[in-house]
């Protein structure tokens, strides 16, 4: 971040926040800070909490301590539909997309454009495939055909389409669950681009992956959690792949050949 970038208030500020799930402590009182337009990394290993962080903001989870505030306001969320009212999206791993229903609807789900005919309210299906084609192309999406079943389209494709429904919330922060996750090279690059292109708006975005080589690639910065806190915070331009290896496994990790075993 520029110096101009750490003096504007934050867009997202957690203090404290702890959750426990019987004896199992989740979260051990976690601070986190994201400004406007910023990109973070989220990483840790499974079980590190990271995950549950993100419900948090994201309101699918309620914590049992602790602070949020958006934009310098103080927030509570008791569901996924306070934080949306906050403008706050989350685009999980498994997509929630419906695959027999065309891009366009999936775009739309829930929201359909609708118009009158005779008095009698229809869905306005040349106005969806319009404003979903405008919607994409303004985020530099290819999807030639918006009446494609999702089903139909590849991996890389599916998830700008998640990404895409998620922005047309006009969202203030976007957390995203393992984005680049099963995608090939070329379908990995898109969608980097397009957290460029979002983060370009003003948006901050979340990016939760175990694919650390990609977050260099669009971070700004790098948080590190370790069971159940965040041990370390990182601006992408003063850290590196081992150092951020090490901290999420905990020590100094080595890899070593196991030819001296195999030998003995």
């Amino acid at each position: 971040m520029t110096s101009a970038d750490k003096a504007a208030p934050l867009r997202v500020r957690m203090r404290g926040i702890t959750k426990q799930y019987g004896a199992i402590q989740s979260l051990r009182g976690v601070n986190l800070d994201v400004a406007p337009g910023e990109v973070l990394g989220l990483v840790g290993d499974n079980g590190a909490g990271k995950s549950t962080l993100s419900k948090v903001l994201s309101g699918a989870v309620v914590p049992d301590s602790g602070s949020i505030e958006i934009d310098g306001r103080t927030v509570h969320f008791n569901d996924p539909g306070d934080a949306r009212a906050h403008h706050i999206e989350m685009v999980y791993q498994d997509l929630s997309l419906c695959d027999t229903v065309d891009v366009a609807g999936n775009l739309f789900l829930g929201r359909e454009p609708m118009r009158r005919v005779l008095g009698v309210p229809t869905l306005d299906h040349a106005k969806m495939h319009r404003d979903a084609r405008d919607m994409l192309d303004g985020l530099g999406i290819r999807i030639p055909d918006t009446k494609l079943d999702v089903e139909n389209l590849s991996g890389g494709q599916r998830q700008a389409i998640a990404i895409s429904r998620a922005v047309s919330f006009d969202p203030k922060v976007l957390i995203m669950d393992e984005p680049t996750a099963a995608l090939a090279v070329a379908e990995v690059e898109a969608v980097l681009e397009l957290v460029r292109t979002v983060s370009a708006r003003g948006v901050s975005v979340i990016l939760i992956s175990h694919r650390l080589q990609d977050l260099f690639l669009v971070c700004d910065r790098i948080t590190v959690m370790y069971e159940g806190n965040a041990i370390a915070d990182r601006p992408i331009g003063e850290t590196n792949l081992q150092e951020i290896v090490d901290l999420i496994v905990g020590h100094k990790f080595n890899a070593r050949s196991a030819r001296p075993h195999a030998e003995h």
